[in-house]
């Protein structure tokens, strides 16, 4: 397959492409030109939320609406284009909350019908697996195959990336996904929401050996995840305390010690995962978590025991926006011309709060999509 980063790329390809991320907290749009560079981006991370401590779907929906308009139309004037001037327009369809969804991509469909523009509907999870083939971000261009270890609030996954709509699922987490215990034992420490980065903070100051906590599946065959037995020990070690104030040390230590089980745990997987893929030639990690230092180190070890490169995204790419979004769109439309099919246009298909990677191969083939 070529090169997706090549300028001298054969196939036209429809661009600049406007992108629309809603599919939890963060509202986003970009704007990226026709081989990917990005032209402009924003982010806007609601605030609405901490009082709850987690993501109300009800108010991110409410705030995508509220947000949108506005966050779309300063994009393109960083981008210093007219919306006339937009080639396509693409928006997170699947997997996510299902209210943001639909405004977000119900925002973008009116606008590409508004234009006569083609809509496509990205994965919200295929737009991170696909993230590190970005111009740029992985020298000589992330080359098929290669693992993907998919670390966020929502989602914790061994993912075997073949190509363009072709993935397989190696192992997930059987409870809950990694960004959410971090986030559940920063709660439990009293550091707020969202706790990750407070928690990975907080842990620099703790000696990572000071507390002894299980490491969950660590050693078990396959690359599947849990993390509740590690939530449940912590709670554990917090028990005698009560409403009290902790020792600041104790927290910092229970921090550190929480962080080095996740990232131990995270290093034997994938090193069970890379068995279960020996094709692999690049580990690449994605998703708010991956933003880590700790479990990047940890993961940048084990592609170096197996002669492989590693990869991650900067922060700004790690968690979600729309930069991902546009170039999945993009790496779409090249693949649907690469296979001879008509370019997509996904007006007619509805926004799914479960959308498996599985599922995308059926893009490619030579019927309609099913809405």
């Amino acid at each position: 397959m070529p090169d997706p980063t090549s300028s001298t790329h054969a196939t036209p390809m429809p661009g600049p492409v406007l992108a629309i991320e809603s599919s939890c907290d963060e509202t986003a749009c970009a704007i990226l030109s026709a081989s990917g560079e990005c032209l402009a981006q924003r982010v806007v991370s609601q605030d609405g939320h901490a009082d709850f401590g987690g993501v109300v779907p009800e108010i991110a929906a409410r705030a995508h609406l509220a947000l949108l308009p506005g966050l779309v139309q300063a994009t393109l004037q960083d981008a210093g284009l007219t919306p006339q001037q937009v080639g396509l327009i693409a928006a997170s369809t699947g997997p996510g909350l299902i209210g943001g969804l639909i405004v977000g991509s119900g925002f973008a469909k009116g606008m590409a019908l508004a234009l006569g523009k083609p809509f496509v509907a990205v994965n919200h999870v295929e737009a991170h697996a696909l993230t590190a083939r970005l111009p740029g971000l992985v020298p000589g261009g992330a080359a098929f195959p290669y693992l993907l270890l998919l670390v966020s609030g929502g989602h914790c996954q061994c993912i075997a990336v073949e190509g363009v709509g072709r993935y397989r699922k190696l192992g997930g987490t059987i409870d809950d996904a990694a960004g959410e215990a971090f986030d559940k034992v920063a709660k439990m420490l009293g550091l707020g929401w969202p706790g990750g980065p407070a928690l990975e903070k907080l842990a620099r100051e703790g000696d990572p050996t000071a507390i002894p906590l299980p490491r969950p599946l660590m050693g078990r065959e396959g690359c599947d995840f849990s993390f509740s037995g590690l939530k449940t020990a912590i709670a554990q070690k917090l028990a005698p305390y009560g409403q009290a104030p902790l020792p600041r040390q104790f927290a910092a230590d229970l921090a550190a010690s929480f962080q080095q089980a996740v990232a131990d745990v995270v290093a034997n997987r994938m090193e069970h995962a890379l068995r279960m893929m020996p094709e692999a030639r690049l580990l690449v990690a994605a998703g708010g978590v991956a933003a880590n230092t700790v479990l990047r180190a940890r993961l940048e070890d084990v592609a170096a025991r197996h002669g492989l490169q590693f990869a991650a995204p900067p922060l700004r790419l790690c968690t979600d926006n729309a930069v991902m979004v546009g170039w999945a769109a993009l790496e779409t439309c090249r693949e649907a011309a690469e296979r001879g099919l008509p370019q997509p246009d996904d007006a007619a298909l509805r926004p799914r709060p479960r959308w498996p990677l599985e599922d995308m191969a059926a893009r490619f083939a030579p019927q309609d999509i099913p809405a």
